[in-house]
């Protein structure tokens, strides 16, 4: 599972400001998808909005597709073409609150009707938005079958749901006196919860194998255990944890990365506790934050050689992708929604680079069961250098079966390259090197093993025998056992 983000009426925008529509998109945007290797499309919110501004994300129609696009049976086409090339479709869904236009739901009758009346529970500070009363089954029933309408209608495969964690607390921004808690005295929002349980019991009974998505940045437990074991429901939930500290870690001069190796590993502590997206959204390239490529150090060698980096290790990370719109060629700029889509020329060596190996990562993904098979489960993973602050090396193993170790992913963290750097592997033999990141072809040196490398007899990490590798300048390699060889 493979997915790119997209807000489709900038990633259509022209020069001249035009947004484009459903059917360009089909025309347009499917290719790309199948170009590029990814297996799913998430649309950032496109129920109706009145503000363009909000991204989609301050809705005040959830059963209707936004008309900057075009017609409703135009996004239903767009839907059946993605079906057709074998991608799925899975919207930004947004239940936590609504905007107060006047020609909305906010005191629909005169009373609060789909809000709470006092302004501690109706009333959101960060957005300046009203907040679902999710406690009354009408609003509940209301949302639901909104959720069931885009799954059931429009055939859609998941439902990203935006904002989880605003609605499971009732402190969620609030200082102290701003709140008013549950009928236990705590801050859990019992009614919210319930909600969820409903929400993905019946997308489970009735949505034909569709797939719900927390957006969930707490801790709080089983978001993506079973109802029936007392978990929320979710299929997945995005690991915010995941990408702060990956973020953080590749944001330092690579010099100083020996001091910060628990950015890296801390989160396969608790990797497994949930059924985890890895994501790098529309967040993390807007509000003055920068690209993605603008948050790696360096000269511009050593940027897009981290973006490569960066990337391949996300890829080779337990856990789904979920990738924004530009991302995958290093736009400089951060993403505004009112700009042109930065699309990089065709003799832009390393923009072309990058995108050719976010292609190759998605196609080394599907084919490899070692990378995704478990990757919900400890089993299929295994630290081998996790603790080598000298040089800001790691290595781990993905199996597609315990006990296995077909996979064997080694990074290198700094500009330095590595000469005969040991790693023991537990079968002898060929390894094979399926990717690099710093091959010639993705814009970087072109250092390696010249394609394979052969065990030798010398103990290294608890295993009789070892590879000696070559591991080139703020470079990934991904090796394979070769049984034949």
């Amino acid at each position: 599972m493979t997915t790119y983000e997209v807000h489709v009426g900038s990633w259509l925008r022209t020069e001249w400001g035009q947004l484009g529509s459903w059917d360009e998109a089909t025309d347009r945007l499917i290719p790309y998808l199948q170009h590029m290797g990814f297996s799913h499309v998430e649309l950032m919110p496109i129920t109706e909005h009145p503000f363009g501004g909000s991204w989609g994300y301050q809705p005040l129609a959830l059963f209707a597709p936004t008309s900057r696009l075009g017609p409703p049976e135009a996004f239903a086409r767009f839907v059946d073409r993605c079906h057709a090339a074998g991608i799925g479709v899975i919207l930004d869904w947004v239940p936590a609150h609504f905007p107060s236009d006047e020609h909305g739901l906010a005191r629909f009758d005169g009373t609060a009707l789909y809000e709470h009346e006092d302004p501690r529970q109706g009333f959101h500070i960060d957005w300046n938005t009203l907040i679902y009363n999710v406690g009354r089954r009408e609003v509940r029933g209301f949302l639901i079958a909104s959720a069931l309408f885009w799954i059931e209608t429009f055939h859609l495969d998941g439902l990203r749901v935006d904002a989880v964690a605003s609605m499971l607390y009732r402190d969620y921004s609030r200082k102290p006196g701003e709140w008013v808690p549950n009928e236990f005295g705590g801050r859990e929002n019992l009614e919210a919860v319930s909600f969820f349980q409903e929400l993905n019991t019946l997308v489970g009974a009735r949505g034909r194998g569709a797939v719900t998505i927390a957006e969930e940045s707490t801790a709080w437990p089983g978001v993506t255990q079973p109802v029936h074991h007392g978990g929320l429901g979710f299929h997945f939930k995005w690991n915010m944890g995941w990408m702060h500290d990956s973020l953080r870690y590749f944001g330092h001069d690579p010099i100083y990365r020996g001091y910060h190796g628990d950015d890296i590993t801390f989160g396969l502590v608790y990797g497994f506790s949930e059924n985890f997206v890895l994501p790098i959204s529309h967040d993390e390239v807007v509000h003055g934050k920068g690209s993605l490529l603008s948050r790696m150090p360096g000269d511009d060698w050593q940027r897009f050689a981290n973006l490569r980096l960066y990337l391949a290790m996300m890829w080779t990370h337990p856990g789904k992708k979920l990738l924004f719109m530009g991302c995958e060629f290093g736009a400089e700029e951060e993403w505004s929604v009112d700009a042109p889509f930065p699309w990089p020329h065709p003799f832009d060596e390393r923009r072309q680079g990058a995108s050719k190996l976010v292609r190759d990562l998605n196609a080394l993904y599907r084919s490899t069961p070692a990378l995704h098979r478990l990757d919900h489960a400890p089993e299929g993973f295994a630290w081998v250098v996790a603790d080598d602050a000298a040089t800001s090396v790691f290595a781990f193993s993905r199996s597609s079966a315990p006990g296995s170790s077909e996979i064997l992913v080694v990074a290198n963290m700094t500009p330095v390259p590595r000469i005969d750097y040991r790693i023991g592997v537990p079968k002898t033999g060929l390894w094979r090197e399926r990717l690099n990141s710093d091959a010639g072809d993705y814009g970087g040196t072109g250092l390696g093993n010249g394609g394979s490398v052969r065990t030798q007899d010398i103990q290294a990490h608890s295993q009789f025998q070892s590879l000696s590798l070559t591991l080139p300048p703020l470079g990934l390699l991904v090796l394979e056992h070769d049984p034949a060889g």
